[in-house]
């Protein structure tokens, strides 16, 4: 028997063309989002290891349809990320599709999902791509349902807001910020704002939207606006036409105001209802007249409409009012919901023979409507075709 030996002849070591890493990482992809612009934009997942290996390492990726379809909002793709030995981060990139005319919507989601390791383990495998289109600048809504005359025997369009522009008229509304004393005397839960997120203009419509998000300590975010010392009106007809948002604890209201409020006080001032409404009664609208000497001998009278068929958030609906010395009438959909005269009050103050301002708000929660519930769903949104006085 011969023996050989590296002693007696040239030995080399055959080069491992799949070298084992001295540790093996585990690899993890990250959600991430980008906001909807009118151009096409790029989403970022960041793909990181656990440790850095002396080797490279790979993972395929995938991209999968949700809320969010390809071509349609991203572009579908399909491919292998690298990490190059003793580095820790890569990404995969992924096209977002422009939308040019900036909608409105609920954000768009879609997954990436990391297969087949190499030189690594699966830890986070998936990730979710949030296309945030929720404060885009355009809405549009169905102009389904009851609408009303421009014009009315024996009187004159004495001040419209068709909502026509692309944002409120100044010289008309005014914003009320913040949640009040105490949820502006209801315990309601919403903080009202000037953001475009809580109010804008669009398609000729006016919306007042609800969000459930934190905000300056409280849980929701609204908005309410006013014509206070801008626009304040006596007698005549009203006419608002608006869609009403649903869901337990919302409470959308288009309301006047006493324009002496900041001297007598609420509810001598006096306070017109002209329509109130529950969201978790969505067929059925309030008209209330608020009226007395002071909040301890607060006083009203109240009546509802509910809607032979439908609900109050499937169409527009009109909210009227018929106003004249002595005299006011409530209306939806020119039934009369409520009629109160000078005398129903008997010895009380009667305050509605005085100008008045408008109110238009969507308030969460509440004495009146109760808390938002696992049913609730957000965001809610009040859609405001017209406001018309008529003289």
């Amino acid at each position: 028997m011969l023996l050989f030996s590296c002693a007696s002849f040239s030995c080399s070591k055959k080069e491992d063309n799949n070298p084992t890493p001295s540790v093996v990482p585990t690899v993890k992809i990250e959600n991430a989002s980008v906001v909807r612009l009118t151009t096409a934009s790029t989403m970022h997942f960041n793909v990181t290891l656990d440790k850095t290996t002396s080797v490279p390492v790979s993972v395929d990726y995938t991209l999968q349809n949700g809320t969010a379809t390809s071509p349609k909002d991203f572009t579908a793709a399909s491919g292998t990320v690298s990490i190059p030995a003793n580095q820790s981060t890569a990404e995969v990139a992924v096209q977002i599709s422009a939308d040019p005319s900036n909608t409105r919507q609920d954000n768009l989601t879609f997954t990436v999902q990391l297969s087949n390791p190499k030189g690594c383990t699966l830890g986070v495998s998936s990730a979710t791509g949030t296309i945030v289109a929720e404060d885009g600048t355009n809405f549009t809504t169905d102009n389904a349902g009851p609408t009303t005359p421009n014009t009315y025997p024996g009187m004159t369009l004495v001040w419209a807001d068709e909502f026509s522009g692309n944002s409120l008229d100044a010289a008309t509304w005014n914003y009320e910020i913040g949640n009040g004393q105490s949820g502006w005397g209801n315990n309601e839960l919403e903080y009202y704002t000037n953001s475009p997120k809580n109010v804008f203009v669009s398609n000729g419509n006016l919306i007042i939207e609800a969000r459930k998000e934190a905000i300056s300590g409280f849980n929701y975010s609204s908005a309410r606006i006013t014509t206070q010392n801008k626009k304040t009106f006596t007698y005549g007809r009203v006419d608002m036409r608006a869609k009403l948002p649903k869901g337990k604890g919302v409470w959308p209201a288009l309301w006047m105001l006493g324009s002496n409020i900041s001297t007598v006080g609420w509810p001598a001032s006096g306070e017109i209802d002209i329509m109130e409404y529950l969201g978790h009664e969505t067929n059925k609208s309030y008209g209330t007249l608020h009226y007395g000497p002071s909040a301890a001998a607060h006083a009203q009278k109240s009546n509802s409409y509910t809607l032979s068929s439908g609900n109050f958030y499937d169409q527009f609906h009109v909210f009227s009012i018929e106003w004249k010395l002595d005299q006011i009438k409530i209306l939806v959909d020119n039934n009369v919901v409520l009629t109160v005269n000078k005398s129903d009050l008997g010895s009380t103050p009667y305050p509605f023979n005085a100008p008045f301002f408008f109110i238009f708000n969507v308030a969460v929660g509440g004495n009146w409507p109760g808390n938002p519930d696992n049913t609730t769903t957000f965001p809610q949104r009040m859609i405001v075709d017209y406001v018309r006085v008529f003289q």
